[in-house]
């Protein structure tokens, strides 16, 4: 009589549900999942990291908690507004990293900073900072193993797909938190903008019903805490070390007033060993038949409608600076990786750290040989637009854009030609405005591949494992 009865409610409980939402435990549901999203990323190698168990956050809310968190998911998704969904669609595009690169390069515009070491220094401390937090949340989520909210309560329909990877804590979350904190430390006066926007990035995965809250607020306070750590690096990096003034005299040597970041080429590397490691040879003397062949071939020059708007574009701050980012988000999208947050992550920071090496190693040439520019040599030679104030031996624009192209290559090959082709362009465009010699292209073309190198062979064994 008893077992009969057993059988009659688990009949009733069963017409019950099969006309209302299910809801499962989480914590039964995480012990089924599939999920395959980079499920070992977690156990990559971080560049400022000791370890991600140092950051880990605590265990996410128990079953009960959980379901409390559901309601108020469910409670958000229900007033949703137009500008939410907008706010949403904005975030939710591309990789976590994308909007951020996007903000990071309008705040240095907005500071004035052009494309200097100072420029590539903050976008690596940025996208290292993101890169290290996002190795350290996936370490996190495969330990948790956390289901999203649609999974344990059928009747959330999230307005955007659900990552295929655990739920706690949220990378975009992550994201927020390590970007906003280091372009705090970058940019303090618009700490509060900064924060702003963290704050609302995390909200967008709660108002899409993709993240929990707790959800959120583990990733932002996981973020802010690499981040401090990636800061603490930066404030010993020797970028803020005061110039001494000292300039060689005599002919021949570059002859302007207070240079661009002379004491740039010493400031700490992230890969090569110190700024002079891959210190190019001298340029061609001054007065040498080199130097006048290639001077020569300046003044000969004679600039089309496409020559000269091709050297503005790469003079602009659209051009050089702004396009190595505006292409990782391309490549990443037209490759699918735009979806796959620790891929999409490796690439920015490896490639934004090659930018900044490449910089250094740039800058250490420069004031180690303060070559004179054309402008210089022949008074009366007169360039499309004033010429930068730094020596000319070797061309940053070749050393960054070679050493971004060969890093990006490395991560899709089939693009390798268009990226060096665009490394021509960018040399040409020099040579077309007059304000560098040939010699210091072919020099900056060759520092800017080994340092990309270098950065490849000691990237690839940090990301080796699971690929």
């Amino acid at each position: 009589m008893a077992r009969r009865i057993v059988e009659i409610v688990l009949i009733v409980c069963l017409v019950l549900v099969s006309g209302c939402s299910t809801m499962v435990d989480p914590i039964v549901q995480a012990q089924t999942r599939s999920d395959s999203l980079e499920p070992e990323a977690g156990e990559w190698q971080t560049w400022v990291l000791d370890s991600v168990d140092s950051v880990r956050p605590a265990a996410p809310p128990d079953a009960a908690a959980t379901h409390t968190e559901i309601e108020e998911v469910k409670a958000l998704a229900a007033g949703r507004s137009a500008e939410d969904e907008a706010r949403i669609a904005y975030w939710n595009a591309g990789a976590p990293n994308y909007r951020w690169a996007e903000i990071a390069i309008a705040a240095h515009a907005q500071a004035k900073i052009g494309a200097t070491p100072r420029l590539a220094r903050g976008m690596a401390l940025l996208n290292v900072a993101i890169y290290d937090a996002t190795v350290a949340a996936w370490a996190a989520k495969y330990t948790y193993n956390r289901p999203h909210p649609s999974e344990v309560d059928s009747s959330l329909t999230p307005l955007i797909e659900a990552p295929n990877s655990p739920s706690y804590p949220s990378e975009h979350a992550v994201a927020a938190g390590a970007a906003a904190t280091v372009l705090s430390y970058l940019f303090p006066d618009h700490a509060a903008d900064f924060a702003a926007k963290a704050k609302e990035a995390a909200r967008s995965r709660l108002l899409a019903g993709v993240s929990y809250p707790s959800d959120v607020e583990a990733g932002l306070a996981l973020g802010q805490a690499v981040a401090e750590q990636v800061i603490a690096r930066a404030m010993a990096d020797g970028s803020d070390a005061v110039w001494d003034g000292a300039m060689p005299s005599g002919a021949g040597y570059w002859t302007g007033k207070n240079p661009v970041q002379p004491n740039s080429g010493g400031w700490q590397t992230w890969v090569l060993a110190s700024g002079d490691q891959l210190r190019p040879p001298p340029p061609p003397a001054y007065d040498s038949e080199q130097m006048q062949i290639e001077l020569t071939a300046l003044k000969g020059f004679t600039p089309t409608l496409q020559t000269t708007m091709t050297a503005y574009f790469w003079q602009s701050p659209r051009g050089l600076f702004a396009f190595t980012y505006t292409t990782i988000g391309r490549l990443l999208f037209e490759y699918g990786l735009d979806a796959n947050p620790p891929q999409a992550a490796r690439i920015y920071a490896a490639t934004s750290v090659a930018h900044y090496d490449a910089f250094v190693g740039c800058y250490d040439a420069k004031y180690a040989y303060w070559s004179m520019r054309p402008f210089q040599i022949d008074p009366t030679f007169k360039p499309l637009f004033p010429t930068p104030n730094f020596p000319s031996y070797p061309s940053a624009h070749s050393c960054q854009s070679s050493a971004t192209a060969t890093m990006l290559a490395e991560f899709f090959p089939a693009e390798r030609d268009a990226l060096f082709a665009t490394v021509e362009e960018t040399g040409n465009s020099r040579l077309w405005a007059g304000i560098h010699f040939q010699s210091d292209i072919d020099a900056g073309k060759t520092l800017g591949e080994a340092v990309g190198q270098l950065v490849i062979a000691h990237e690839k064994p940090m990301t080796a494992r699971g690929r």
